[in-house]
């Protein structure tokens, strides 16, 4: 789709406060996407008018919606955090624990490889004081702390673990790997390591 076929929408008001129209909040969403993509695929240099066109939108309303590289990788990985993090409960609906442990394990994997590619831009948002390790730390660690509930009531996973450990463990194994197999492999092992025995 090309810039000229998104509607340019302005943000109107609704109860005393201004609230995003539908087609403006697509165009957020669609920009959050691109961006989330660019960064995954390790485009930390990516330009701002490159992602508004891979979005389909026109940079005027990417810079309504985000007036700085910094606010929009901001909003990605905060985006990407909480999606991560509200995938523990979905998981549990239709999976087994340990499968939807193993499962969960592989998409937090995918979320370092998109903080990975926007690392340059996400040291400056930290350094600012947006986002910070500790609030990272207990949004991982809660959504954690469901899936070992859910496995200690089913008698999969152990009892004795705390979710912090597992957090950091998660974060070790990131930071060890050579690359995405040996990453996985590792996981593996991990939660090899978190059955009940």
């Amino acid at each position: 789709m090309s810039s000229s076929t998104v509607a340019e929408v302005e943000v109107i008001p609704v109860s005393g406060q201004q609230r995003p129209r539908k087609d403006a909040q697509r165009n957020r969403e669609r920009l959050i996407k691109a961006a989330t993509e660019a960064f995954a695929a390790g485009q930390d240099t990516i330009r701002l008018e490159d992602l508004a066109s891979a979005a389909g939108v026109g940079v005027g309303t990417l810079y309504r919606n985000f007036p700085s590289r910094e606010a929009l990788v901001e909003e990605v990985y905060r985006s990407e955090l909480t999606r991560l993090c509200a995938s523990a409960e979905r998981l549990l609906t239709t999976r087994a624990p340990l499968d939807a442990l193993r499962t969960w394990m592989r998409r937090y994997q995918a979320f370092v490889a998109t903080k990975r590619g926007m690392a340059e831009a996400l040291r400056a948002v930290i350094a600012t004081g947006a986002i910070t390790s500790t609030q990272t730390r207990e949004q991982l660690s809660g959504a954690i702390a469901t899936l070992l509930a859910a496995g200690v009531a089913d008698g999969t996973l152990r009892g004795d673990v705390r979710p912090q450990d597992v957090s950091a463990s998660l974060a070790g194994v990131m930071l060890a790997a050579v690359n995405a197999a040996q990453a996985t492999r590792m996981l593996d092992l991990l939660v090899e390591g978190l059955r009940a025995r």
